[in-house]
C-alpha cells in the first residue's frame, strides 16, 4: 500500500491553500470537527480497508494497492 499526492500539481496547490486557510481541516468539508482534519476519518477509514484504491474525498490523497 501506498498514499500519495495526487499528481495534479494544480489540485495539490488548491488544496494545500484551503487546508491552511481552514487551520487544516478538508476545504471540501463545510464542518470544523476532529473527523474533517486532514488527512480526514473518511480517508483514513478507505485506506484501512484492504481491497480500497482511490482518491479521498478532496483528491489530494491517493491510496494505491501497490
Amino acid at each position: 500500500m501506498k498514499i500519495l499526492l495526487n499528481e495534479n500539481e494544480e489540485i495539490v496547490k488548491t488544496i494545500k491553500e484551503g487546508l491552511e486557510t481552514r487551520g487544516g481541516y478538508c476545504p471540501c468539508r463545510l464542518e470544523k470537527s476532529d473527523e474533517n482534519l486532514c488527512m480526514c476519518k473518511e480517508f483514513r477509514d478507505q485506506i484501512a480497508d484492504p481491497d480500497f484504491e482511490g482518491y479521498c474525498h478532496c483528491m489530494l490523497y491517493y491510496k494505491s494497492r501497490d
